[in-house]
C-alpha cells in the first residue's frame, strides 16, 4: 500500500490524522494505541465536516490544561522509550521529532540536546506526530508521496512571538529535503511545523504511479475560498515501465517562461550561456508569432525548483521582459551514466542510457571519438563506425548475460513438479 498527500491547502497533523481516519484508520484503534503514552489532560474528538460539496473528517485534541509544559527533546525522546509502543511507531515518531529537533537547533543556533519545544512539545502535537506514526501502520503504507506545498504569506503567532510565513523552523524542515513550493494566494499559515516534520520524515515529494482504492479528507479549521483540507489517496504501486528492472527516475523541475520580442539574437545566445552557467538544467529558444504579427521567441528554461527564483530574476535583469510564468513539474527520467569501451584504439568515452538494470540505449562521447581521430590520424567516421561495432558487441554480450540470469531466477522460482 502506498499513499499520496494532495497538499492543496498545506497540512498539519490534525488534518492527517483527519484523512487517514476517513480513508479507514480505525478510531478505536487509534484511541486504544495513543492511550499508551504517558500524557494526560486532554481528549479527543473527531467530527465530519463538508466544504463545497466534499465531505471528510476534522481530528481533534482538546486540551483540559491549556498551559502545556515546554518539553526538551530529551525528554520528549524518553517518554517515547518508555512507552509500550510497537517498535515501528516508537520510530517512526521518534524520527519525526528528530527532524524537528534539528530544524530548531539550525535556526536557533544551538545544539539538537538543547531545543526545548513550546507548541511541538505540549500534549496535542505529541498526540499528532505519534497518531500519525500509528495511522502509516495500521494502514499498512509503505511510502508516502507529496504534492508540491502552498507557499503563503503573512505572519503567525508563535511562543517567540510573531513569525513570519512560513515559520523559520518550517523553512527550515523543508529546505533540507528541497521540497517543492508553488505561490499561493492566501495569508496565514498553511503549513505547520508538525505537518512539515511529517513530510520531510516519511514522505517523497513526487507524483506515484498509483491505482487509488481510496480517498479520505482531513479538514483544518481555516476558512478559506476552496475547501481547506488534505487529500489523501490510498492504493496500490502501478508499475512504470511496463517490464521488471525498468523503474524509471523521478524528480521534480520548474519550468520558467518568456515571450521575449525585443531581444536580439546575439543577446539570446549570450543569456542562454548566462542560464547554464547559473545552474539551469535546460534552456531552449522556440519561435513564436506575437501580437500585431510581429516574431518573437519563446524562452523555456528548466531548473531545479530551489533555484527556480535566482534564474527568473536573472531572466528579468538580462532581457528585455516584464515577467516569466513559473511551473512545477514531474519529471521521468532514464538513468543516464558515462562509462569507458575498451576499443583496438583505446579507451572510448560513451553514454550509456538504462531503464533500471537494461541498457535502451548507448552512444559515443563526440569529443572522445575526435580525440581519438586526431591521435590516430583517422576520418571521424572511421572512428564512429569502430566504436560502434565495438559497442554494439559489449551489448549483445550483456543483454545474453541478463536474459540467463532471468531464466535462471524464473526457474529457481517456479515450484517443483507436483508441488504447490
Amino acid at each position: 500500500m502506498i499513499a499520496y498527500l494532495d497538499c492543496y491547502s498545506g497540512i498539519s497533523g490534525n488534518m492527517f490524522l483527519g484523512a487517514m481516519l476517513d480513508a479507514g484508520l480505525s478510531w478505536s484503534d487509534l484511541q486504544e494505541m495513543l492511550a499508551l503514552l504517558p500524557v494526560e489532560g486532554y481528549r479527543l474528538r473527531r467530527e465530519p465536516i463538508e466544504q463545497g460539496g466534499i465531505n471528510g473528517q476534522r481530528f481533534e485534541v482538546i486540551l483540559e490544561n491549556p498551559d502545556q509544559p515546554e518539553r526538551h527533546w530529551s525528554e520528549i525522546r524518553q517518554l517515547l522509550e518508555d512507552a509500550p509502543l510497537p517498535s515501528r511507531v516508537r520510530e517512526r515518531a521518534l524520527a519525526i521529532f528528530r527532524t524537528l529537533a534539528e530544524a530548531e537547533a539550525s535556526v536557533h543556533g544551538v545544539a539538537p540536546e538543547e531545543v526545548h519545544f513550546h507548541e511541538v512539545g505540549a500534549v496535542d502535537a505529541i498526540i499528532d506526530i505519534v497518531g500519525a506514526a500509528i495511522a502509516v501502520e495500521a494502514l499498512g503504507i509503505k511510502q508516502l508521496y507529496a504534492s508540491p506545498l502552498p507557499l503563503t504569506s503573512g505572519i503567525v503567532k508563535t511562543a517567540h512571538g510573531l513569525l513570519p510565513v512560513p515559520a523559520p523552523a518550517t523553512l527550515e524542515i523543508l529546505r533540507r529535503v528541497a521540497a517543492p513550493w508553488r505561490p499561493c494566494p492566501a495569508e496565514g499559515e498553511l503549513v505547520t511545523p508538525t505537518g512539515a516534520a511529517i513530510l520531510a520524515t516519511l514522505a517523497r515529494f513526487e507524483l506515484p504511479a498509483i491505482r487509488i482504492e481510496r480517498v479520505g479528507y482531513g479538514f483544518g479549521h481555516r476558512q478559506l475560498p476552496w475547501p481547506n483540507c488534505l487529500r489523501l489517496c490510498l492504493g496500490m504501486a502501478e508499475r512504470v515501465g511496463g517490464t521488471a528492472g525498468e523503474a524509471l527516475d523521478r524528480d521534480w523541475v520548474t519550468l520558467i517562461e518568456s515571450n521575449l520580442d525585443n531581444t536580439t539574437p546575439e543577446l539570446l545566445g549570450a543569456l542562454m550561456d548566462e542560464l547554464l552557467a547559473a545552474g539551469a538544467l535546460d534552456v531552449t529558444f522556440s519561435p513564436l508569432q506575437m501580437k500585431k504579427n510581429r516574431p518573437a521567441t519563446l524562452l523555456s528554461v528548466l531548473a531545479r525548483p530551489e533555484q527556480s527564483e535566482e534564474l527568473a530574476t536573472l531572466i528579468l535583469r538580462s532581457s528585455g521582459t516584464l515577467g516569466v510564468r513559473l511551473q512545477q513539474m514531474l519529471r521521468l527520467k532514464a538513468q543516464r551514466q558515462q562509462e569507458e569501451l575498451l576499443t583496438p584504439l583505446g579507451p572510448v568515452t560513451i553514454k550509456v542510457k538504462r531503464l533500471g538494470k537494461r541498457v535502451v540505449s548507448a552512444a559515443p562521447e563526440y569529443e572522445s571519438c575526435r580525440r581519438l581521430a586526431q591521435e590516430r590520424g583517422l576520418p571521424l567516421s572511421t572512428v564512429y563506425e569502430l566504436v560502434e561495432q565495438c559497442l554494439n558487441a559489449t551489448l549483445r554480450s550483456q543483454e545474453q548475460t541478463l536474459a540467463q540470469a532471468d531464466e535462471l531466477a524464473a526457474t529457481t522460482d517456479s515450484p517443483a513438479p507436483g508441488r504447490e
